[in-house]
Order: C-alpha cells, then sequence, then structure tokens
C-alpha cells in the first residue's frame, strides 16, 4: 500500500512539473505587432541604432574636455652647499604657475562641441529615419508573403473543387480520363506555387525580427492592413516639408555651424594663451667676517609671467584646416538640399504610377473577376463547356490577384519611400485632413 502511493505521488509530481514546464512555454505566446508597434518596439531595441546612441557619450565627453581649465603648476627646486664645503648655504624655492586662455578660447570650444553633439543627435534621427523605411517595408514584404500564401490556398481550393466536379463527371461517363488527370495536375501545381509562395514567408519574417531586435527566445506574428489614407499634398508642398524636417539635412547644418566655429576657434588660437606664476624662495648663506662665518638668511617672492610670441606660428595651418572643413560642410548641404528634393520628385512619381496601377485592378479588373469565374464553373458541371476553359479562367484569377496583390505592395511601398525621403509619417503629419 505504501508502495502505491509512492509511486502515485511520484507521477503525480512528474505530471506537476510537466504541467509548470508546459506552462511556462505557454505562456511565452507569442507577441502580436501591428506596423506602428513593430516601428516602435525596433526603435527602441534596434541592436546597431541602440550602439549608435551610446557612441554619444564620446561627444559628450568631447565637450567636457572642451569646457575644462588647464591644471596649474607645482614647481618646486632645491640647492645645497654640502657636497661642496659650503654646509650653511642651500636655496629652497616653491612656485605655482597657471595658464589662462585668451581670447574666449573656452567658449568657443564649446561651442564647436555642442555643434558636434547636435549634429550627432541629427545623424541618430537619421539611422532611425532609415531603420523606419526597412522596417516598414519589410513589413509590407510579410504580409505581401501572407496574403500570396492565401491565395495560393484558395487556389488550392478551386482546384480540389473542380477535381471533386472532373470526377463526378468522369463516374457518370461525361467526360474522359485526360480531363480527369487535367485537374490533378492543376491541384499539384497549385500546391508547389503554396510552398513557392512560403518559402518567401519565413525569410520576410526572419529579416523584421532581426530590424526588431527580438530576443532569439520570443516569437511574434503580424498583422496589419494597407494604408489607405491618400496623400493630397503637393510635391512642392512635400519638398518644402523634407527641407524642414529631414534630420540627415539638419545634421549638416548642425555641420555647417560647426565650421564656423571652428574657423572663430582658430583665428582665436592665433592669439597665444598667457602663463602667469608666483614663487617663494628661501635662501640661507654664509659669509666669512674676520675669520668668523655670519650667517644670513633671505626670503624671496617672485612672480611669473610667461607670453609666446606668434612671430613664425599664428596657427595658419589650424586656420587653413578649419576653413576647409567649412567649405566641405557648406557643399556637401548644397548637395544634399538638390538630393532631397530629386528624391521628392522620384518618389512623389512612383506613388502616383503605382495608385494608377493599383486603380485599374480595383475599378476596371478585380469586380467581374470572381462573378466570371462562378458563371464558368457552373457552366462546367452543367457540361456546357470543356475543362480547358475553367483552367484557363482559374488561372486568369490567380494570376489578376497574384497582380493586384503586388499593385497593393507597391503602392505601399511607394508610400512608405515617400515617408521616408520627406521625414515624416503621414499619418501623424496629416491626421486631421487626410482620412
Amino acid at each position: 500500500m505504501k508502495r502505491t502511493i509512492s509511486i502515485t505521488g511520484t507521477l503525480f509530481l512528474f505530471l506537476a512539473v510537466s504541467c509548470l514546464t508546459g506552462g511556462s512555454s505557454a505562456l511565452a505566446v507569442e507577441k502580436e505587432f501591428s506596423l506602428h508597434q513593430a516601428v516602435e518596439f525596433s526603435l527602441q531595441n534596434n541592436g546597431g541604432l541602440k550602439a549608435l546612441r551610446e557612441e554619444k557619450g564620446v561627444r559628450e565627453a568631447g565637450k567636457i574636455k572642451a569646457g575644462l581649465y588647464p591644471n596649474p603648476l607645482l614647481e618646486m627646486d632645491g640647492a645645497t652647499g654640502e657636497l661642496t664645503g659650503s654646509r650653511f648655504e642651500n636655496t629652497i624655492s616653491v612656485g605655482v604657475s597657471q595658464e589662462f586662455m585668451t581670447m574666449g578660447k573656452r567658449g568657443k570650444r564649446l561651442q564647436v562641441a555642442g555643434k558636434e553633439i547636435e549634429s550627432f543627435d541629427r545623424q541618430v534621427d537619421n539611422s532611425g529615419r532609415l531603420l523606419i523605411e526597412e522596417v516598414k517595408t519589410t513589413f509590407y514584404d510579410l504580409l505581401l508573403a501572407g496574403k500570396k500564401v492565401e491565395l495560393a490556398q484558395r487556389s488550392i481550393a478551386l482546384n480540389t473543387q473542380l477535381l471533386d466536379i472532373t470526377k463526378q463527371r468522369f463516374d457518370a461517363g461525361d467526360v474522359p480520363e485526360l480531363e480527369l488527370n487535367l485537374a490533378r495536375v492543376e491541384v499539384a501545381r497549385s500546391e508547389g506555387r503554396r510552398a513557392e509562395a512560403e518559402s518567401e514567408l519565413y525569410p520576410a519574417k526572419a529579416r523584421l525580427l532581426s530590424l526588431m531586435g527580438l530576443p532569439q527566445d520570443e516569437t511574434a506574428s503580424f498583422s496589419g492592413a494597407p494604408e489607405v489614407n491618400p496623400v493630397t499634398k503637393t510635391v512642392d508642398e512635400l519638398k518644402g516639408l523634407a527641407m524642414a524636417r529631414r534630420p540627415d539635412l539638419k545634421a549638416l547644418e548642425a555641420e555647417r555651424a560647426k565650421g564656423d566655429a571652428e574657423v572663430i576657434l582658430a583665428e582665436a588660437e592665433r592669439t597665444p594663451n598667457v602663463m602667469f606664476g608666483v614663487a617663494y624662495q628661501r635662501e640661507n648663506s654664509a659669509i666669512d667676517v674676520s675669520g668668523e662665518e655670519v650667517k644670513s638668511r633671505d626670503n624671496l617672492i617672485g612672480m611669473k609671467l610667461s607670453i609666446p610670441i606668434p612671430l613664425f606660428d599664428r596657427n595658419q595651418a589650424g586656420i587653413r584646416e578649419a576653413s576647409a572643413r567649412k567649405g566641405s560642410a557648406e557643399n556637401r548641404f548644397a548637395f544634399t538640399r538638390l538630393t532631397i528634393e530629386r528624391e521628392v520628385e522620384s518618389a512623389f512619381a512612383r506613388l502616383i504610377s503605382a495608385e494608377k496601377s493599383l486603380s485599374i485592378y480595383t475599378r476596371d479588373i478585380l469586380p467581374q473577376l470572381e462573378e466570371n469565374l462562378k458563371l464558368v464553373q457552373e457552366a462546367y458541371r452543367l457540361g456546357e463547356v470543356g475543362i480547358l476553359t475553367v483552367i484557363e479562367e482559374q488561372k486568369k484569377f490567380f494570376e489578376v490577384n497574384d497582380g493586384y496583390l503586388t499593385a497593393l505592395y507597391n503602392r505601399q511601398a511607394a508610400r512608405v519611400k515617400l515617408e521616408s525621403v520627406v521625414g515624416t509619417d503621414f499619418n501623424k503629419e496629416f491626421a486631421g485632413g487626410e482620412k
């Protein structure tokens, strides 16, 4: 009896541990992300972006260094006549000197360091902009792959239905065995299309998870629908918005300001700093007067002022270097402005073209497609048309829907690109006027 209770208890403990273990796995349910949630999660957890943010500490350290004053210099000196037979003669001196920066160099260095931090912050923002574009594009890649899998499933269902009807007609002696074989081939082809569609699904999901920085032990699912809000702004309005919002342009603007500050600092450094010091000296000596040594002690206080004479080096190289950097920053700023204008024009034209292509499907092609397929299927069931007509119509149904999904994806990709080159989220920017 005791043995039975022990075995039962052991079994119960095993089941309890198994339940707890299974429960912990069950608790680790996959997270579901919308597009907005995926973007926000990526901005917080993407490894590359997090590493770039940490580099800001290097710039902050540079600003701290730029604001520090030079350390004072302590000088100590001593001399004795003990080794030369003048044991009563010795000298001790102590001095402190301090370098003083002239021409407001400390403030100018702080200004340069501040512009360096501002430029770096905008570079981080620009990396975030590019990350958002990549996450959104990959998100829609994943949605497209999922919709193509659903379309392949629909194709399998249609061809399976066709196979069932063909079997019934073959059993009734209405169609030859060739039509039955053709129906079986179409089912197999549909299954192949599904496998091909699934092969595109997993890489897209893996890429999105990597961009989001999701830990390996966590899984996620994604859901969403294409954006339907139209972009009602003109291309000129979008250009103006891009000039005001693009973080890479703001980074170059900060670089230009930094170049100006560096030139001012370099010109200030033509004037050397001043070294001022204070020293105390005690001197003991002995004088022989009529065969008798008379000791004396002198206490001296002195001041020291050191000023380098800028006769040869007037920081010509530093000024030339700062001017070259300033010119480079101005050229890059002007070039980037032109590039942004071209990018906005190109992305806007791409979106207009994609919307036209999509409207052709939604307005002229899709409305009658489903009805035509049903009519052809019913006609085949009644023996009014051959199986090749049904196969051709189902092939057309699949190809048109696949083209529609591609057009829908192209429209979303074009919208994402336009948002990226403008540097804003249209849903947030135009929330009040474009619904």
